[in-house]
């Protein structure tokens, strides 16, 4: 059945190549369908909020806050959120920025962001293939975001480039258990339908893109199904090599 709808609508807005990888029917991929991740956040934009943190109990928009006010108090003139979703992570980004932008890959998500009044800018953007145009920014932000990306070279190299020399890179991800790892790769793609990254391969993507980390603490991410799903919140700075 999965076969027969990729077959159907090779654009997968079903998710259907995500569930043959997972029976091994497929090879693994280095990241979801972009329209599988567009498509199921278009549908989840209604009761999104109510769903995350009333019934999920979703609380990384509180714990990035605080990390990144303990390594650097005070105010940013640029900050950018990264698959802003409907602006969980930017209330509480607005009162410490002078201008704060948002991207995400879904359309209604956007317009539940926007109608909160909080971005100076909003961007329709898919994260796997992401480019920045505008000026330095002195913060970016990506929480709970990179659960959908899967590898996380690209997206960690634009950031970098798009952060001034003292930038700050507040991220958080969900963490692979002991026996997890699938293929070595430091990721792996889990029943969910979302990837989780090791601590290891974490650290080692910040290095390659000229990161140090400034503050990685483990924490609950959400819960699922009654269970609690592990991460880290991690915060990073361009270092004077890079």
């Amino acid at each position: 059945a999965w076969a027969m709808a990729m077959r159907l609508e090779p654009a997968d807005r079903l998710g259907a190549a995500l569930k043959l990888q997972l029976i091994g029917k497929a090879p693994a991929a280095a990241g979801p369908p972009s329209a599988f991740v567009e498509t199921l956040f278009d549908q989840y934009a209604a009761t999104f909020e109510e769903s995350l943190v009333g019934k999920l109990g979703y609380r990384m928009p509180d714990f990035l806050d605080q990390a990144i006010r303990s390594v650097r108090p005070g105010r940013f003139s640029l900050a950018v959120d990264l698959g802003c979703g409907t602006g969980l992570m930017g209330e509480r980004l607005r009162p410490i920025a002078d201008r704060l932008e948002g991207c995400d890959i879904s359309a209604a998500m956007l317009k539940q962001a926007r109608a909160k009044g909080i971005y100076d800018r909003l961007v329709k953007a898919d994260l796997q293939d992401f480019a920045f145009a505008g000026p330095k920014a002195d913060l970016v932000v990506a929480a709970d975001v990179f659960i959908y990306v899967g590898a996380l070279e690209g997206i960690v190299s634009t950031v970098a480039g798009m952060l001034s020399e003292d930038g700050l890179f507040a991220f958080s991800v969900e963490t692979l258990a002991d026996g997890e790892l699938a293929g070595g790769n430091g990721f792996a793609l889990r029943p969910s339908r979302r990837y989780a990254h090791s601590q290891g391969y974490v650290r080692d993507v910040l290095a390659a893109s000229g990161f140090s980390i400034l503050s990685l603490d483990s924490t609950i991410v959400r819960h699922d199904r009654h269970e609690p799903i592990d991460g880290l919140a991690v915060v990073a700075g361009k270092s004077s090599t890079s």
